[in-house]
């Protein structure tokens, strides 16, 4: 069969850069899909992008769908006859439906019923036909944030300015707001100009004489190693942050890196400022000694070629200059105002209007971290610390320098609190106490900073449920998830075990006391509770944790976190044991008939009828001894296994559900208890055995 390259272009204006990858990629997802829903074949798939463009090229497409010889399985012979032996209604419709008719029928036997079948001939399209169904995959396309433009219905990411789709050397005819497509493209905005693409496996290399690298790959590879390049014949170390890389390539279509200064006495502002400054306001990298001193010099990436460099530079400096003298003025400012005058700011910024004030906030954190503090058994000394860092841990977000440079919350806070005179410890615990910001971020090291984190977003969490703000789907406009992880990850590094469910219950209580939303504390803890859950569902995921081992932990209370998470992995790890599956039996064995129990009463010994009665009480005794003492994971698990043989004996021995009630009763006793117990570990029940 004939093959050709497909190439689909989107001209646009400037994409947002941080839309840029996902929007290539779902493009390419999409055509694939189409291709293979249309049984088209091909050979390869390859997506490329810029600021200005999304496009994919695909190679050796067959020009025809192919041939297709079906064979269509319709009612059971006894159906499709009569009594006297002439074609049903039922036998005709299924012919009729395939295109065919009952003199094509025949009969094949499947599992011992004779059944009509009859073969179809699909005669394949030519994929040239089936192309201008491109058009719909185009507008099909999602993006975070959507626009209209002049009268245009279609609401895209950016209005479209051309569009070019071939395959061969042939133009596929469709048209999306009037832009018509073609065989025409358009280079870089002011160095290249519109060309012609004649063949689509010319596509790259002709857009790279119009000063456009249309492959992102090899844009992020030219930019690192022009910043190589500046590194060392300068001596610098230039800290590449892949989040601002990504972003910079996908702000230009010819990458060109080059390097400015800025004056030596901007040094003396805090690293945190400069490296904002730079990184998060202008896109540039910031630069370092060898031993990782900050020195004045920046480096970024033109959309252009390497003409007038220096212009550029200078004007690049004059830009990054302003900025900076904006913030050597806030942080001076800054330094005139007491914690207690920014304290009293607090109390008439609003938070939320249905949650309240930043210092109402700061009060219920405050006290959440004082009784953490007291679970924990913190010195004195220890508690004063997260006492205070608590009462001031958001003072720095009036501050001059925080309004400008939001991302600087918490290590302005640290910076400022030193300078007002405050110890070392509480400082840092107010910087740590947003930690960890994204999924890279490491957790607080401080114990005072954990407990604010935890504190703090928990806090947050909580009083959002209460009301009514629950992330669904794709929606969490307040980042509930990535703080619940963080609550979580705290935990685990800290290796406390807290309860999870009573540090949500002393939260909720904070939160209903201050009168936020309308839902009682049962309603609350639960809906948190599942939500917790399905955070830790995710990170045991992560861990590689079989998905009915996850569900067996799961089973019960969350409990201690660090807890849970090693009994996940110690299932994990004893999963392909020889006699893992007896064990789980025996021990699902008893919950199961635990479920029958009304309610879990005392064991009356001298109830017992047999010697395997007595057995398994005293085996129960003996184990629930020791996993009362501070035993570690793995032992525990050993320890209910160890009771498997007596498990067995009992119940090949003992019928729990005798006909004396007394004596029925009791034993539904002794296996409530037991399976209460057991489950303390894990529900075993959920647990799959083969």
């Amino acid at each position: 069969m004939n093959k050709k390259d497909l190439l689909l272009e989107i001209g646009l204006e400037e994409m947002p850069a941080r839309f840029v990858t996902n929007s290539m990629n779902q493009l390419s997802d999409k055509v694939k899909s189409w291709l293979l829903e249309k049984k088209i074949s091909f050979d390869e798939i390859r997506a490329f992008s810029s600021p200005r463009r999304l496009a994919v090229l695909v190679t050796g497409v067959d020009t025809a769908q192919a041939d297709i010889n079906e064979e269509a399985k319709g009612p059971a012979k006894k159906i499709a006859l009569t009594e006297d032996g002439e074609w049903s209604k039922a036998a005709v419709g299924f012919s009729r439906g395939q295109g065919a008719s009952v003199e094509d029928i025949y009969f094949k036997e499947i599992n011992g019923v004779e059944y009509v079948h009859v073969s179809k001939f699909i005669k394949g399209q030519e994929t040239a036909a089936l192309l201008p169904e491109l058009k719909e995959i185009i507008t099909s396309l999602s993006f975070p944030k959507n626009m209209r433009w002049a009268n245009q219905e279609l609401r895209f990411i950016r209005p479209i300015k051309w569009l070019m789709a071939l395959f061969g050397d042939e133009v596929i005819p469709f048209a999306i707001t009037y832009v018509q497509t073609s065989n025409m493209t358009r280079g870089h905005r002011f160095l290249g100009e519109e060309i012609k693409i004649a063949n689509p496996a010319d596509y790259e290399k002709s857009l790279l004489a119009q000063y456009v690298i249309t492959n992102p790959e090899e844009r992020k590879r030219a930019i690192l190693s022009q910043l190589e390049k500046i590194e060392e014949e300068n001596d610098w170390m230039i800290p590449v942050d892949e989040d601002l890389l990504e972003e910079v390539n996908n702000l230009v279509e010819y990458p060109t890196a080059l390097y400015g200064r800025f004056e030596e006495e901007y040094l003396e502002l805090p690293e945190e400022v400069l490296i904002t400054s730079m990184k998060e306001h202008q896109r540039y990298f910031p630069v370092k000694s060898k031993d990782g001193k900050l020195l004045p010099f920046f480096v970024t990436v033109r959309n252009g070629s390497h003409e007038h460099l220096e212009k550029v530079a200078r004007g690049n400096e004059k830009v990054l200059r302003a900025r900076l003298s904006d913030a050597a003025f806030f942080y001076r400012e800054d330094q005139k105002t007491d914690i207690t005058v920014s304290l009293e700011k607090l109390k008439n910024i609003v938070y939320h209007e249905e949650i309240g004030t930043l210092a109402e906030k700061v009060d219920r954190v405050r006290k959440l971290a004082a009784k953490l503090s007291e679970d924990l058994h913190f010195s004195d000394e220890a508690k004063a610390v997260t006492d205070r860092a608590a009462e001031i841990s958001k003072f720095d977000l009036v501050s001059h320098m925080v309004y400008e440079f939001p991302e600087l919350q918490g290590f302005m806070g640290e910076k400022y609190a030193l300078q007002k005179g405050e110890k070392e410890a509480v400082a840092r615990a107010i910087n740590e106490h947003y930690m960890p910001r994204n999924a890279e971020d490491k957790t607080p090291e401080s114990d005072a900073g954990a407990v604010l984190s935890i504190a703090e977003k928990l806090d947050t969490i909580v009083s959002s449920f209460a009301i009514g703000i629950i992330p669904s789907g794709s929606q969490d406009p307040y980042a509930l998830r990535r703080q619940a992880t963080g609550v979580i990850q705290t935990l685990l590094a800290k290796n406390w075990n807290l309860k999870l469910e009573e540090l949500i219950a002393m939260s909720s209580e904070n939160v209903i006391d201050s009168k936020i939303g309308k839902k009682s504390k049962d309603e609350l803890l639960q809906e948190l509770v599942s939500f917790f859950k399905l955070r830790l569902k995710y990170l045991l995921q992560e861990k590689a944790v079989r998905y009915d081992l996850i569900e067996a932990v799961l089973g019960s209370e969350i409990g201690s976190v660090p807890s849970l998470v090693k009994r996940a992995e110690v299932l994990e790890s004893h999963k392909d044991n020889e006699g893992f599956k007896e064990s789980m039996e025996a021990l699902s064995r008893v919950i199961s008939i635990a479920s029958k129990a009304k309610d879990k009463g005392d064991i009356d010994s001298s109830l017992f009828e047999n010697e395997y009665e007595k057995a398994l009480f005293n085996k129960y005794l003996s184990v629930n001894e020791e996993l009362r003492k501070e035993v570690t994971e793995e032992s525990a698990f050993n320890l209910l296994i160890s009771m498997k043989p007596v498990i067995d004996e009992y119940f090949e021995n003992t019928m729990v559900m005798a006909d004396k009630q007394e004596i029925r009763s009791n034993r539904l006793n002794q296996m409530a208890n037991l399976a209460d117990m057991i489950k303390q570990f894990a529900n075993m029940n959920e647990i799959i055995v083969k």
